[in-house]
């Protein structure tokens, strides 16, 4: 990524815990530094931000929820950041409606990074001088409160620059020739009762705890993802128009909206492309499917006679392989077709899984305002798991539970089919 002169400097002398905290703050700003002031405002639908509001949102908090609490004789940047970059927390008092966000042409962008560079300086004092256990905690949280912004910037400006007639470019992604697909294997899975949940090592959200145990049956997973090539097939074949296939819901919302095909795919003279960080490219059919709904990734596992997994299922097969992939570091900010050998279910795209976005048995939010980070959003969304493109590989964990409602279709969200072990797909339905 793009890198800032000062910022390597002080990385360099840091200490460990300050170097940390500069490396994800300087990471945001990489992402932003191809942008302009206008390309900063733009907010182009309800689920997205401004780029320019998720760096001073996640400045906020660190300067609402740890330097206000944990440095003595803090003056915050400007009292009035205290509302006007509030995203949900009741707690904190009120905001702007969340649709108003790219209606604010100031703060400028150069004011809002001399914010980030005021909490910066400040947080470099608490955490030179150890504000202790609690501080540091707290800490950790910003950080990866950071980095979940971070995604968001690359999702947000993607389906910004979709929006522009001119289709900009971004990120100037690496060419890649294309890859053959690699065969789709089923790999088995006993069940029986098993652990799944926050081991309690290392930093997690609270909706991954308490550590819990479930029952699973036999399943089986599919080896890697599913591609372009394979959805294709679905949309070739009417998938978007058998009501069949779909919940009721889903049917809705697609015809609603017109969807015959995922986000940003195009068709021109019979020829699909898709619109990526790096702008307009021909369809790569080995390449991994994204940008769909939990209810195209539902219609089309019906269609092959398949299903969904479980969120359970994903971690408990997650929980043997490494943490290795596709991800932002890799500077692609696109999936990538499936080496051989490899499963995918780390980066590359967040894959839906079948399950609603509950509170695991036992689960009690945080007291105060960051209890409502998580637990006041379980209702009416899925469960994703195993980070995308777009994700720092060190955010991402087995337990991870992401989740969106099920129309969302801007994020990296793509499809891994599972089926009971012993049970076939369906007469008449397209399983291989």
């Amino acid at each position: 990524m793009a890198t800032l002169t000062k910022l390597e400097a002080c990385l360099a002398e840091a200490p460990a815990g300050l170097a940390r905290y500069l490396e994800v703050r300087q990471q945001t700003e990489a992402l932003a530094a191809r942008l302009s002031a206008e390309d900063q405002m733009v907010q182009s639908c309800f689920e997205a931000s401004p780029v320019k509001w998720h760096r001073a949102h996640t400045t906020w908090f660190f300067e609402t929820f740890i330097l206000a609490q944990h440095l003595p004789g803090y003056r915050p940047f400007d009292e009035r950041f205290r509302f006007l970059f509030n995203s949900y927390y009741n707690n904190v008092g009120e905001r702007p409606e969340r649709t108003a966000r790219g209606l604010m042409s100031r703060p400028s962008t150069d004011e809002v990074t001399a914010y980030r560079r005021y909490v910066d300086a400040a947080m470099e004092r608490l955490i030179s001088a150890d504000g202790g256990a609690a501080a540091a905690a707290l800490i950790e949280l910003g950080l990866n409160h950071e980095q979940q912004h971070q995604e968001l910037i690359v999702t947000d400006i993607k389906h910004a620059f979709w929006m522009n007639p001119l289709r900009p470019q971004y990120w100037p992604g690496p060419e890649q020739a294309p890859g053959a697909v690699t065969a789709m294997r089923w790999q088995e899975h006993e069940g029986g009762v098993v652990e799944v949940g926050h081991g309690g090592t290392g930093f997690a959200f609270d909706n991954e705890s308490p550590r819990h145990r479930v029952l699973l049956e036999r399943f089986a997973l599919a080896s890697r993802l599913v591609t372009n090539a394979e959805y294709l097939e679905f949309v070739a074949e009417g998938g978007y128009q058998k009501p069949t296939l779909w919940l009721s819901e889903g049917w809705e919302t697609a015809r609603v909206n017109g969807w015959r095909a995922p986000l940003y795919w195009e068709q021109r003279e019979g020829e699909w492309f898709c619109f990526t960080c790096s702008g307009m490219k021909k369809l790569e059919m080995s390449e991994p499917l994204c940008h769909v709904s939990y209810f195209e990734a539902d219609a089309y596992a019906r269609w092959r006679g398949l299903r969904l997994p479980t969120e359970f299922e994903w971690e408990h097969a997650a929980a043997q392989e490494n943490i290795a992939g596709n991800f932002l570091e890799s500077e692609r900010l696109h999936p990538r077709a499936a080496a051989c050998g490899q499963s995918q279910l780390f980066g590359d795209c967040w894959e839906w899984t079948a399950s609603s976005y509950a509170a695991y048995p036992g689960f009690q939010a945080a007291e105060g305002a960051l209890g409502e980070y998580n637990g006041k959003f379980m209702c009416n969304q899925y469960v994703l798991r195993g980070g995308s493109c777009a994700t720092p590989q060190s955010h991402i964990r087995p337990s991870y539970r992401n989740f969106f409602p099920a129309q969302t279709r801007w994020q990296f969200s793509g499809i891994r089919l599972a089926r009971d072990v012993g049970r076939r797909p369906q007469a008449g339905a397209h399983g291989r």
